[in-house]
């Protein structure tokens, strides 16, 4: 759903509020390699016996109007070994519900669509914006890492990852090193995670930009797709001063295969009124789709350049926290991402983090409202909301402790609400008057346990 989320930062937070530099270069190093996927655990003196430690939470995301909600749970499980090296397990278990737009824009008589599964359909009322409410899920992901040291200035970290969801399997290796240089006030650091990912949407793959079809007709779906992601990234962090540490990675991503949205569609629309176009003159009353609707169509192959720059601002006890992110790729879209929080230390280990998060983003060249029917068909076209042009802003905050065994222990409330707007050209006769991007509003809680 492009959901903004960003919950990992507060252990190399509270790092920097040690005095020594060599406390500091620790904290930038664990800030450098969290942004690879990985954290720099503390250091373990060579007579210390291993334990464990785990970083547990429940997480609730869900939008509006019933559309859709995550419930998920998480856990990691990090064992330390003598010289620095760690083992880190990882389990999250999402349990998607709700419904989710289909694609279709909102017309002024009821439609009817035939379910993924194409064995059955489902009645959108007039005026009301369509959305699939099969939108169900469970999805379970694993990962596993190593982390060590190499010679005295270097830490490598190598892991894997595997998700299974109903129609999905992911399976990624990656691997991280991280250096550091000029009395360790210097850590550069490089990464790249590879994952092969299987596909096997419900009911099939439609062939791109072939009609819905009547209920229980396969005839234009294909069997199971695949993809494959390649992530490459490199980073400096650099202390500036006793209190102030920056960062800047740089990150290019390539993603080959299968990057369709199975489950979209576009309406055929009339080219002078707007209005989707009637199957058969009629509305049927059941065994297929009332109107005339295309399965999407997108490019097999996308190629994402990233800037992320990040700085930490100890201010005797408060830390200030401020990142932002620039994403291009050869889609067209352009994204900028600002993120702030600012660390507030109560009295008795209890602290709140206030959290502002601004994103906006350009649509994609081939993001179309609806197909014109008096218009040759494009080789690629997309109506789905989240390759649209529009903003979305985060406000939250978050609450932790320590408890008397010493664990530490969170509460994290937020607000995500995002909008957006179609482009004037595509608006064609009654779409005007119509709400043509489906803006949403969201809840995000989150309850963490560390022990």
């Amino acid at each position: 759903m492009g959901l903004a989320a960003a919950a990992a930062a507060a252990t190399e937070e509270s790092a920097l509020s040690q005095k020594e530099n060599a406390a500091i270069s620790a904290a930038l190093a664990a800030a450098t390699c969290s942004l690879l996927g990985t954290t720099i655990p503390a250091s373990v003196d060579a007579q210390e016996t291993a334990d464990w430690d785990f970083n547990t939470s429940i997480l609730y995301y869900g939008e509006d109007n019933d559309r859709v909600k995550d419930y998920s749970v998480k856990a990691i499980a990090r064992r330390m070994f003598v010289d620095d090296r760690s083992l880190s397990l990882g389990m999250t278990v999402d349990v998607l519900t709700g419904a989710t737009p289909n694609g279709a824009i909102r017309q002024d008589v009821p439609q009817t669509f035939t379910r993924p599964s194409g064995n059955g359909f489902y009645t959108v009322a007039a005026g009301e914006l369509p959305l699939d409410d099969t939108f169900k899920d469970t999805r379970v992901a694993l990962t596993a890492n190593w982390q060590q040291p190499v010679g005295e200035t270097s830490l490598v970290n190598v892991g894997g990852s595997v998700s299974k969801e109903y129609d999905y399997l992911h399976l990624g290796v990656n691997a991280k090193i991280a250096r550091d240089f000029n009395q360790r006030n210097t850590t550069v650091s490089a990464g790249f995670a590879y994952s092969m990912d299987d596909l096997d949407p419900v009911g099939g793959a439609p062939a791109p930009l072939t009609p819905m079809l009547d209920v229980g007709d396969t005839s234009n779906r294909t069997g199971d797709k695949d993809k494959d992601v390649l992530d490459l990234v490199v980073g400096v962090t650099q202390v500036i001063s006793r209190k102030l540490v920056a960062q800047v990675n740089y990150s290019y991503s390539y993603s080959d295969g299968y990057l369709t949205d199975p489950y979209k569609v576009l309406s055929l629309v009339d080219g002078t009124t707007g209005d989707t176009l009637l199957r058969s003159g009629a509305i049927p009353v059941e065994g297929g789709p009332s109107h005339q609707y295309l399965f999407e169509s997108r490019p097999d192959d996308r190629s994402k350049h990233s800037l992320y720059t990040q700085g930490k601002y100890y201010m005797n006890g408060k830390v200030l926290d401020i990142s932002y992110r620039y994403m291009t790729d050869d889609w067209e879209i352009d994204s900028h991402t600002l993120d702030l929080r600012y660390r507030w230390p109560l009295a008795g280990d209890h602290y709140i983090e206030p959290h502002v998060r601004y994103y906006t983003q350009t649509e994609a060249e081939f993001y179309l409202l609806s197909l014109d029917e008096s218009q040759p068909l494009p080789e690629y076209a997309s109506a789905d909301y989240r390759l649209g042009d529009f903003d979305a802003t985060t406000l939250g905050l978050k609450y932790g402790w320590k408890t008397r065994n010493d664990h530490d222990m969170s509460v994290r409330l937020e607000w995500y609400q995002q909008s957006g707007d179609v482009p004037g050209g595509q608006i064609i006769g009654n779409q005007a008057g119509r709400d043509n991007y489906p803006d949403l509003d969201a809840i995000i809680a989150q309850f963490s346990y560390r022990f």
